[in-house]
């Protein structure tokens, strides 16, 4: 549950460092409103796009399971945000208790344990995902959204210690965005012709003991100038 508590944490920090204190009433310190749901079903649309659906286009490719991973993660930034934001406005509790919810979803046990969810093809996998964009339209509750989370999470070839390195990854990676000029419109996100994930990714295995403080440096190193 160590690992669940430390993103949570991380993922708290993060909103409350973007959007000021109290984002969890639905606005930003700006007065931007807030739909974490919005954003969870753009960023699903986004990975279903890493595989290749389309009947008229690049026919015999193969899906980007590595950005597939990518996406799944930057989902559960949002998942975790959503969950966050319920349990403190029906004051369920704090972080731990959050984390140990999380913690007794069958669907986490499954993931935790390694369990895989076989697919005879590529499209079962996008039903997955559109299964868990449809529970996003219905409303549905949290531990749902959670479960479904970790189903498609499964797919996507991802660990428990997978998700945990991307997650830490990626949320260095947004702060270093934040303070670069993210909000602001001046942010490059293209580094000598690839995407900063995929620096990122490189980094991360490059050294995958590196330090949130390391990580931060050596995206400063290869930002360009």
């Amino acid at each position: 549950m160590k690992k669940l508590i430390t993103m949570l944490t991380l993922q708290q920090q993060l909103n409350d460092a973007t959007n000021g204190e109290g984002w969890e009433d639905g606005l930003t310190q700006n007065g931007k409103k807030i739909d974490w749901r919005r954003c969870i079903y753009l960023e699903a649309a986004e990975l279903i796009e890493s595989y290749p659906w389309k009947h008229w286009k690049n026919i015999d490719a193969q899906p980007d399971y590595e950005n597939i991973k990518i996406e799944a993660v930057d989902i559960w930034h949002f998942v975790m945000s959503e969950a966050l934001r319920l349990y403190r406005i029906g004051q369920k509790g704090d972080i731990e208790a959050l984390a140990l919810e999380i913690s007794k979803e069958p669907a986490y046990t499954a993931f935790k344990a390694g369990d895989k969810h076989n697919s005879e093809n590529y499209y079962q996998e996008i039903e997955t995902v559109e299964d868990f964009v449809r529970s996003l339209f219905c409303d549905a509750a949290i531990e749902t959204l959670i479960g479904k989370f970790f189903a498609v999470a499964a797919l996507s070839g991802l660990t428990l210690g997978s998700l945990y390195q991307l997650y830490i990854g990626k949320n260095i990676l947004n702060s270093f965005r934040q303070e670069h000029g993210y909000k602001e419109g001046s942010y490059v996100k293209i580094w000598e012709g690839r995407e900063d994930n995929v620096i990122l990714q490189e980094i991360l295995e490059s050294d995958a003991d590196i330090t949130p403080e390391a990580l931060y440096r050596a995206l400063e190193e290869a930002y360009p100038a």
